[in-house]
């Protein structure tokens, strides 16, 4: 087969890349360049899309031998991957711009190009893994709990996925590292990129609030209706928060104080306790099924809402593009934006998932 390899920069996309060639396969390496002022992303240990990193993919490729190229993504990055991210926190939800730049990014528009130019498939070193169930993919688990990145790409559809590679999805991370130092690989022992790459210094609310500029609002107790301060954003908050909520005066029971709900439109956000942040029903939407089937009735499964951890056992009942999740066990800091993902409950296909759908509604 042809096929494109994203590298990124880092070991996992160079492995992957190798792993494609090895296989025998007709493998050119790309690197997206994804802003135009690129020397204002992160760099060094935590860098992601960087020039640098750029300099690391063409390093890895040369010792591969394969034919390298960076191509532009820059202006629609910053269309469906930033402003999304801004806008998604105006209206008071919590976007995962991993997830948005996995669908919009990675296979919309890399696939998109790559197909037109004859590729069979996009390789990636995403940690996931890719089998067939009666014509039809399945994304699953990886071999690697701790790395697994089927969250971040079940967003996916089957199209996309019946275009996709992902070579590390049976591997560990210290095998990999273990095979880029083997393989002659420079980037063995770079260290994984974090946070949010076009956030360079990691201040999440300084960058909203110079994209939003102050939205002044008060900090209400959910409970009895009591103004407790004043903030500047709904952007500034998360559902879950604790830290950094600016109330002087302690609760009446002495226990801590969490984010419970934003309302952007009154600039209000609501705080309670920790047993108010629990909900037992999620209510989501524009739904994605990689079997191409939406569930039929109520389903049992697992579902996850964050890309590490946040999971509980479910029934799902479907309508339309629409997902009501009963939850068998609450949750908390489940906050409308985020993805639900719904995985199989039963011990030996547990890793498969069933589908996903974005937050909408908890209680």
């Amino acid at each position: 087969m042809r096929v494109l390899a994203a590298m990124s920069g880092g070991v996992d996309s160079a492995v992957a890349a190798a792993r494609a060639v090895e296989a025998g396969h007709d493998v050119t390496g790309v690197h997206l360049a994804l802003s135009a002022k690129p020397g204002t992303l992160r760099t060094g240990a935590r860098g992601c899309c960087t020039i640098e990193d750029s300099r690391d993919a063409r390093r890895a490729a040369d010792i591969l031998g394969i034919p390298f190229y960076v191509w532009d993504f820059a202006e629609r990055f910053t269309e469906e991957v930033v402003e999304t991210f801004v806008g998604e926190y105006a209206a008071g939800r919590t976007p995962n711009p991993c997830v948005t730049c996995n669908e919009k990014i990675k296979f919309e528009a890399l696939l998109e190009k790559a197909i037109a130019l004859g590729f069979d498939a996009v390789c990636t070193g995403h940690y996931a893994r890719l089998s067939v169930s009666g014509g039809v993919p399945e994304l699953r688990r990886s071999a690697d709990d701790h790395k697994d990145q089927s969250y971040v790409l079940a967003s996916l559809t089957p199209e996309q996925l019946r275009h996709a590679m992902f070579p590390l999805g049976g591997s560990r991370k210290p095998d990999v590292r273990e095979e880029a130092a083997d393989r002659g690989l420079a980037v063995a022992e770079k260290p994984d990129s974090h946070d949010i790459c076009f956030i360079p210094d990691g201040d999440t609310k300084k960058f909203l609030e110079n994209r939003l500029g102050e939205r002044p609002g008060d900090l209400v107790d959910a409970e009895t209706g009591a103004v407790l301060g004043q903030h500047t954003g709904v952007h500034g908050f998360t559902v879950g928060q604790r830290k950094g909520l600016g109330i002087d005066a302690p609760a009446a029971d002495g226990k801590p104080r969490y984010v419970l709900s934003l309302e952007p439109v009154s600039g209000t956000v609501k705080v309670g306790s920790s047993e108010e942040l629990s909900v037992s029903t999620i209510d989501a939407d524009r739904a994605i099924w990689p079997s191409e089937q939406p569930l039929s009735g109520p389903t049992e499964c697992v579902v996850q809402v964050r890309a590490h951890g946040g999971m509980a056992p479910a029934v799902a009942e479907v309508d339309g593009d629409a997902v009501r999740m009963s939850l068998r066990e609450p949750l908390t800091g489940v906050a409308p934006g985020q993805v639900a993902v719904l995985y199989r409950p039963d011990a030996e296909a547990g890793d498969v998932v069933l589908g996903s759908a974005k937050i909408a509604a908890t209680a």
